[in-house]
């Protein structure tokens, strides 16, 4: 999958995060943590400011405590078919990629952008990603419906 700059900018904070924390992989909290710090659109994505000030101290604090469970082991929620050929990705991690790179082809609006990655992300209620947006207090579901590109209400980002 072709990248944009600035999903390279997001895919080389995951990996640094990764190696950072001592993961052999980049998973779906890596790549939120870099969304979040490398995308002004995926953080208008959440209600409010407050929301993403909580997701950032989570993640912080993964390598310090929070997270640990995870340290070295596979992510793999089962909830989508395992991704070969991505050498340091969790599996789910790469169908997130390859998810976002979909959403962005329906969208018909050029290449994938972090909040297609987002998206694919909530889209995937076993991830760690999610599991981190709902310790941080986010309604995923909301979330989710907010990032649809057919939601045509008040407060979606498209």
């Amino acid at each position: 999958m072709p990248l944009t700059d600035e999903l390279a900018l997001v895919v080389a904070g995951a990996r640094r995060r990764a190696v950072r924390d001592g993961d052999r992989q980049i998973d779906t909290a890596h790549l939120l943590h870099s969304l979040l710090e490398t995308d002004p659109e995926v953080r208008d994505a959440f209600a409010d400011g407050g929301q993403v000030a909580k997701l950032l101290g989570y993640l912080v604090q993964r390598s310090i405590g929070y997270g640990l469970q995870w340290q070295g082991a596979v992510e793999d929620s089962g909830a989508v078919p395992v991704v070969r050929g991505a050498p340091g990705w969790s599996p789910v991690a790469a169908a997130a990629m390859e998810a976002g790179a979909e959403r962005a082809v329906l969208r018909g609006d050029g290449p994938a952008r972090g909040v297609d990655v987002l998206a694919a992300l909530a889209d995937d209620v076993e991830c760690r990603a999610v599991e981190v947006l709902g310790r941080a207090g986010v309604d995923v579901g909301q979330l989710r419906q907010r990032l649809d590109p057919s939601h045509d209400g008040c407060g979606s980002i498209w």
